[in-house]
């Protein structure tokens, strides 16, 4: 793990924070939060030194101007400085707080006392590095997409047996391990789980711990569709929530492991990429069922046609 980040800060107006978003995960950053200034949004994203040059950063701040004059906007403000992992760590944890998603989920730091009045599921995370804290639309779509296809269960997981615990699931790019844990907790059967990162492979593996979930029950591996497959030949279920393009390569594969009942669940697509994901995915064997929109990102809803 990387001793010495990046820190950036961006201060922009509200309505370029998906558009920053976007970019800023496509340069590789890592545990994005945005906090209110007034009538500006303050975007505090990190990344390991190592990944990026002063002019690497200098081309991001000049795409995300040129990203706002696009559309009238006025200009970003982007500044970034060298801190150290517990700085990093300090930092991020002052800006995360209790989050609830859906009609069924609290996403809840790890660091912060568990709530004893709610009647809702209780998702216990540390992201470290790794994409998925719950702030991000796309997150939060999939969750509440889990939620519509895993509404037979009545306790949490592993309280009370339910239909749903017939279901298998693979999640691919699992990030922090949230929609895997996610799909648990409203009683899935199992979870495959699979990203190429390996940080992002070992804070799954701490989110489960975490969570009181056995590793019967999630299965987490390092590596893309072909660990998959060794792991599994069909499945009940797909999350996937990671970047338009790499979804679109990967239909093929992922078509490979459905049966003729799986059904899909898509996201990190902007609404400008989502006809193109519909396309390749209609094109394999699935019916788009629901579009779900989060200001400018959204969420398929695909089953087998």
């Amino acid at each position: 793990m990387a001793n010495t980040w990046w820190e950036i800060q961006i201060l922009c107006e509200p309505d370029l924070e998906d558009s920053i978003f976007w970019r800023l995960e496509n340069f590789g950053c890592r545990g994005t939060a945005t906090e209110i200034k007034g009538n500006y949004c303050l975007v505090r994203s990190y990344l390991p030194e190592f990944q990026a040059q002063l002019l690497d950063l200098a081309a991001l701040s000049l795409s995300l101007r040129q990203d706002a004059l696009c559309i009238g906007l006025p200009e970003p403000v982007m500044h970034w400085q060298l801190i150290d992992e517990q700085d990093w760590a300090s930092s991020w944890k002052e800006h995360w707080q209790p989050q609830e998603i859906g009609d069924r989920f609290l996403i809840n730091p790890a660091w912060l006392p568990v709530p004893e009045n709610t009647d809702r599921l209780i998702l216990r995370l540390d992201p470290g590095v790794a994409f998925g804290t719950g702030n991000h639309e796309t997150t939060q779509l999939c969750l509440e997409s889990l939620e519509m296809r895993l509404n037979k269960t009545e306790l949490p997981f592993p309280s009370k047996k339910t239909a749903s615990d017939t279901t298998v699931i693979a999640d691919i790019g699992c990030g922090s391990g949230i929609l895997s844990i996610g799909a648990l907790l409203l009683g899935a059967q199992k979870v495959y789980a699979v990203d190429t990162d390996p940080l992002a492979v070992q804070s799954t593996v701490e989110n489960g711990t975490l969570n009181g979930i056995s590793p019967e029950c999630l299965v987490i591996r390092e590596g893309s569709l072909a660990v998959l497959t060794e792991l599994v030949k069909e499945v009940d279920g797909i999350v996937c929530n990671i970047l338009a393009d790499v979804i679109i390569d990967l239909v093929p594969e992922m078509s490979a492991i459905a049966k003729p009942t799986t059904w899909g669940i898509f996201s990190g697509i902007l609404l400008e990429q989502s006809k193109a994901v519909a396309d390749s995915l209609e094109e394999n064997g699935w019916v788009v069922a629901t579009l779900w929109r989060r200001k400018e990102w959204c969420c398929l809803n695909v089953r087998r046609s």
